[in-house]
């Protein structure tokens, strides 16, 4: 919504399910679905299960979500796999001014409104808020910014509560 001084107003978003993890705290999580093997389900709320037909013929799907346990939003951040402050949209931190989250997971299979997921790096308990398929063909000529001498540590970093 655009107000007259062109600045933006407040957004409303339906919550279309609940993603389901062993995770319960977020605390010790992976920080990233390619560190993680862990597993889980996606609850997609009945009335939008129709918004599903097709789904089961990806084998990846992406994730977004409100990250509802974050308190406070910060734009400088200290990062997981680095130790000096950045601006958190060159992060992927959720510590941010819109706590929304997305995780590219791997979709083992659909039973109705339930889709069976892998490489979980999501709270349990977690609102979706939409669900799209991952085609690797739509990214070309991709940089990784200060991430490229560290992206080696993302299986073994874990999420250590800094942002909760």
């Amino acid at each position: 919504m655009q107000e007259k001084n062109g600045r933006s107003g407040e957004l409303v978003y339906k919550v279309i399910g609940i993603i389901h993890s062993p995770f319960k705290r977020n605390v010790g999580i992976p920080i990233q679905p390619t560190a993680s093997q862990a597993e889980g389900w996606v609850e997609v709320y009945k009335e939008y299960e129709d918004g599903l037909e097709g789904i089961e013929e990806f084998s990846h799907i992406i994730l977004i979500y409100h990250f509802h346990l974050i308190k406070k939003a910060k734009l400088k951040v200290v990062p997981y796999m680095d130790t000096k402050p950045k601006g958190v949209f060159a992060t992927r931190a959720p510590s941010r001014p819109n706590p929304i989250g997305i995780s590219t997971v791997k979709l083992l299979k659909r039973e109705g409104n339930i889709l069976h997921i892998k490489n979980v790096d999501i709270v349990d308990s977690t609102p979706l808020l939409d669900i799209k398929p991952y085609v690797p063909q739509f990214g070309d000529d991709i940089r990784i910014g200060w991430l490229e001498d560290r992206i080696n540590r993302l299986k073994k970093t874990k999420d250590d509560g800094r942002f909760s």
